[in-house]
């Protein structure tokens, strides 16, 4: 997982309530196990209106998506927050989140943040008068050139695991010696080598 400490480019504003992660990324292409190769896909459906928002030349690039309320809900994909990685956005800013899409986020490497409807009114503003944004993990603030400043609530152990690029497996590794250690000290329950 790549280390998410501060983001700095385009947002994309996605101001639509209760995106549901099959509209994220439709059931037909999630044949493969591979976490890359999403992004294509992303939106597939209403990608094909030529009106639909993520279409907009200002878009273009966007690092983090300004969405609306229960983003990511429905069902539980994995690869919905991996289509938004692989596309290319690192944040999501939403007033809530799906949970098992907030988590999957957390464990894909993209930083879902809560932020309150008038904060989100705030940034949808600022991005429309200038579409540039800094969304710091580590000093949980969210940056315009035109002065405005935001700080966000993080979860400290979220946060821990996006900052240093840890996912689960990663995390375990760290502790590497001491499995070892119990299980020098412990005699396994079966023979691994009879199954």
């Amino acid at each position: 997982m790549r280390k998410l400490e501060r983001v700095a480019g385009r947002a994309a504003v996605l101001d639509r309530a209760d995106v549901d992660t099959d509209q994220i990324i439709p059931k037909q292409f999630l044949k493969r196990i591979e976490r890359s190769g999403y992004g294509e896909f992303l939106f597939y459906d209403w990608m094909k209106d030529p009106a639909f928002e993520l279409r907009r030349p200002e878009y273009e690039g966007a690092v983090v998506l300004v969405a609306g309320r229960n983003f990511g809900c429905g069902s539980s994909r994995e690869h919905a927050a991996w289509a938004l990685d692989d596309y290319g956005f690192r944040v999501v800013l939403a007033p809530s989140f799906g949970d098992i899409f907030r988590t999957n986020a957390i464990k894909t490497g993209l930083a879902p943040i809560v932020l309150s409807a008038e904060d989100l009114e705030s940034v949808q503003a600022a991005v429309a008068e200038r579409n540039e944004l800094v969304v710091d993990l580590e000093r949980q603030s969210i940056e315009h050139p035109k002065g405005l400043q935001l700080h966000f609530d993080f979860d400290p152990f979220e946060r821990d695991c996006l900052l240093h690029g840890l996912d689960d497996v990663a995390r375990a590794l760290q502790r590497e010696a001491e499995i070892a250690a119990y299980e020098a000290v412990h005699a396994a329950r079966f023979d691994a080598a009879t199954l």
